[in-house]
């Protein structure tokens, strides 16, 4: 079991992973007219409680989803793609890997709220924290962080750029779309940021991981979006460690 920064770190390169397969060219219908896609709109590997919750109270340096500590994230350590995350060769390459690995491909740029970014509330202390994962976050991609209490933009390793917003779901969408290039847009939770996405209509696709625990307490994700089954059609997937993977694809 790992602890303190260690901890946060491991935890913050699952946090990351969300994506999706890359896109195929659109069909030409004349030769003079192209088909116009345009970029999804994408949360995966989103993991909540058997009631909802997908953290837990008093999120803290060394405990990124609190209380709940990794009892949400089990099901992932083992797979191959966290392992190489770590820089570690094997892992487990069945249903749960298949959904974890879809994470990175086709993704442009991601949104995340600030309890992703890190446990600060208010103003910022300082700004020397840049996130739970080290020089070199996982992302490669520009990052958009919502909080109503900016600073200057982050640029890190390996193609991460942090930048601080202060904007509605739509207009943080507009602003990552343009930076995305006709990639697609990640939104990294937690689940008020998601919620907030949901509730405004501007989600494509959801996978969200049933873990088969009961937290009691915490943060829930779907308060305030009853009959959103009416917007998405679901399909689930029951995987051998015991959690259940549910898609939801916009109708």
């Amino acid at each position: 079991m790992l602890s303190g920064q260690a901890l946060a770190m491991t935890l913050g390169q699952w946090i990351v992973l969300t994506g999706g397969g890359p896109r195929q060219p659109a069909p030409v219908a004349e030769a003079t007219c192209q088909e116009v896609i345009v970029s999804q709109v994408r949360v995966h590997n989103f993991s909540v409680a058997v009631v909802a919750f997908s953290t837990g109270e008093g999120q803290r340096l060394d405990a990124p989803f609190g209380h709940a500590g990794t009892r949400l994230h089990e099901w992932f350590f083992p797979t191959r793609t966290f392992r190489a995350m770590q820089g570690q060769p094997g892992g487990s390459t069945g249903i749960d890997d298949a959904f974890a690995s879809a994470w990175e491909p086709g993704i442009g740029a991601e949104i995340m709220g600030r309890g992703k970014f890190g446990p600060h509330h208010g103003p910022w202390p300082d700004q020397e924290w840049n996130g739970w994962w080290g020089d070199n976050p996982p992302f490669h991609t520009p990052v958009f962080v919502l909080t109503r209490h900016l600073r200057p933009a982050v640029r890190m390793n390996g193609g991460t750029t942090f930048d601080f917003l202060d904007a509605s779901p739509a207009q943080a969408l507009a602003q990552a779309r343009q930076a995305a290039a006709g990639g697609d847009v990640r939104i990294g939770g937690g689940p008020s940021t998601i919620r907030e996405f949901l509730a405004a209509g501007l989600i494509d696709y959801l996978h969200i991981v049933v873990v088969p625990i009961v937290l009691g307490r915490g943060e829930r994700l779907w308060d305030g979006l009853e009959a959103l089954e009416d917007r998405f059609q679901i399909e689930a997937v029951s995987s051998p460690s015991g959690v259940t993977h549910l898609t939801l694809s916009r109708r």
